[in-house]
């Protein structure tokens, strides 16, 4: 969906790599492995997070380029949008509002490397607007006031 978390920007990079299978639903941490950070973190502003695995490259910072790979959930567990649809990772600058706000909080505490599960509040997402099904006005992708769930993975940085 490219009306989702890139609105008018549309940069999408070509990946190489296979792609990997879309979740149908949120993962869930496996306990007991190494990587797994299960201690939830919270930005200032409520975007709550949980490291599946830490990355240990560098962090993003207002202005840096990145590329990241997600899965996007409704509460209910519903997909309505993901990177793996487009065969590519979405790329983008943090902080210069391309992607909801929710991203540019949350994209300076993730490291290169970094698998997180992350629960983005609506009003830091889309709203009270929601959006519309680009095909049926009545309809909405995602309904107003409603937090989105996302498996998010950062690729890169620069």
């Amino acid at each position: 969906m490219a009306t989702g978390l890139l609105a008018a920007a549309g940069a999408r990079a070509q990946d190489g790599g296979a792609k990997p299978a879309v979740p149908t639903t949120p993962s869930a941490p496996v306990a007991g492995s190494d990587t797994v950070r299960l201690v939830p973190q919270r930005t200032p502003n409520g975007v709550r997070y949980v490291f599946h695995e830490r990355g240990t490259g560098a962090l993003p910072h207002a202005g840096s380029r990145v590329a990241v790979r997600y899965t996007g959930f409704l509460p209910d567990g519903h997909v309505f949008d993901a990177t793996v649809a487009w065969g590519a990772p979405l790329r983008f600058r943090v902080g210069r509002h391309e992607v909801i706000a929710g991203w540019d909080e949350l994209l300076p505490q993730l490291p290169v490397g970094s698998r997180v599960r992350a629960w983005i509040p609506a009003a830091l997402a889309y709203g009270a607007k929601g959006v519309r099904h680009p095909d049926d006005d009545t309809r909405f992708l995602i309904p107003p006031d409603t937090e989105l769930v996302f498996e998010l993975q950062v690729l890169g940085v620069r």
